[in-house]
């Protein structure tokens, strides 16, 4: 679509922008550009499905206006993001793309990786780099033609089908774009009537199938339980900040191996997640998990130097085909909410393990909860 807000923003990551990406994250130009298009047509297309949603709009106009973005030109923060450096605009990108996907996150990336040609690490670094940039360019848009929060929505909703060619693979069943048309009511002569109350009880069984199968599911915790409220205690951070965590937890643990200089990075030393809790058989995570995600985005703000590896793993029920691809998904998702938490993804990694090494006995119930967990190596600090 010509002179579309896609097409405005994308002719402002010429060979400047795209070049120097493509050397931070070891790939081709030609695979950067497709990146930054579908990762770009995703996010503005993401804020035009859920435009109409209460409150999504002015969530992201409180975002567009921040004066991170406000007070900085588009080609210093490719710059910027380029140089590694994009300080409170990586916050606020993170917020983004939070905001516009949640949980669906991590499908969205990998549809982008897909598109590309890029590998998923250097697909989520991409989402990362050009979110703060697609904010930033609807910051000036809104601002030049002095537009409210319903005129930006009108104008992508309006925008929207022109994008379609440049979407990832599966983009309109992740974020729910599809809707149903409203029935219209028809005007019906009373003695042809027969037929309509066998096809309203079809409705009937078809909607009460579709909550059955989309109800809500029991959180599955996949780690051990959370310690006793008397055993938390206030673990004050480098850099002031001050969290509540139980004594036995991952953060203080982490914090402890971080400071001490007689244990060195190693590939055996890991801390399992002890607060985090997913729906069953699936990698979305409960929102009762973000307190301990944040603590450890916390922590490694307050180390800079330091990287870790988020690690997957489940118990030896069902296919194990399955249980990889599971444990691989839970691992990316646990890395990106850390990502979207505002630490830079070049200093996280993710992999999933499956059924392999194993801490319980997987014959009894206890040994398999065991074994359903996610944990974290400090590969560097």
């Amino acid at each position: 679509m010509a002179g579309s807000i896609l097409d405005s923003f994308m002719s402002t990551l010429g060979p400047q922008v795209v070049g120097p990406w493509a050397t931070r994250l070891g790939a081709s130009p030609d695979a950067v550009q497709r990146g930054l298009q579908s990762g770009s047509a995703a996010m503005l297309a993401g804020v035009a499905a859920k435009a109409d949603q209460p409150g999504f709009m002015s969530q992201i106009f409180g975002l567009i206006n921040n004066p991170a973005v406000t007070s900085s030109s588009l080609p210093n923060l490719a710059s910027s993001i380029s140089s590694g450096a994009p300080g409170g605009l990586a916050d606020l990108g993170s917020k983004f793309v939070s905001t516009i996907f949640g949980s669906n996150m991590t499908g969205v990336t990998d549809a982008v990786a897909r598109t590309s040609g890029l590998s998923g690490g250097s697909a989520s670094s991409l989402m990362a780099m050009v979110a703060p940039m697609v904010l930033g360019f609807l910051g000036h848009h809104v601002r030049d033609n002095g537009m409210s929060a319903g005129d930006l929505a009108n104008t992508l909703k309006s925008q929207a089908s022109g994008w379609q060619q440049y979407l990832p693979s599966g983009f309109r069943s992740l974020v729910g774009t599809q809707t149903v048309p409203p029935i219209a009511e028809a005007v019906v002569p009373v003695a042809k009537r027969n037929w309509l109350w066998p096809l309203l009880l079809l409705a009937a069984l078809l909607i009460a199938a579709l909550w059955w199968f989309n109800r809500p599911k029991a959180p599955e915790e996949v780690q051990t339980p959370a310690m006793p409220a008397a055993s938390f205690f206030k673990l004050t951070l480098p850099d002031g900040t001050v969290l509540n965590v139980p004594e036995n937890g991952i953060e203080n643990q982490l914090v402890k191996f971080i400071n001490d200089p007689s244990r060195p990075v190693d590939s055996t030393t890991w801390f399992n997640f002890d607060r985090l809790l997913f729906d069953t058989g699936s990698a979305t995570l409960q929102p009762s998990s973000q307190e301990q995600l944040n603590n450890i985005a916390a922590i490694l703000k307050a180390y800079p130097n330091v990287h870790v590896k988020i690690g997957g793993y489940t118990d030896n029920v069902g296919d194990a085909a399955s249980n990889l691809a599971l444990s691989k998904a839970r691992a990316l998702n646990v890395m990106n909410a850390i990502v979207a938490a505002g630490i830079d993804p070049s200093r996280l990694e993710s992999e999933g393990y499956g059924e392999d090494h194993p801490v319980g006995d997987n014959s009894t119930e206890d040994g398999r909860a065991q074994n359903r967990r996610i944990a974290l190596r400090v590969t560097a600090k």
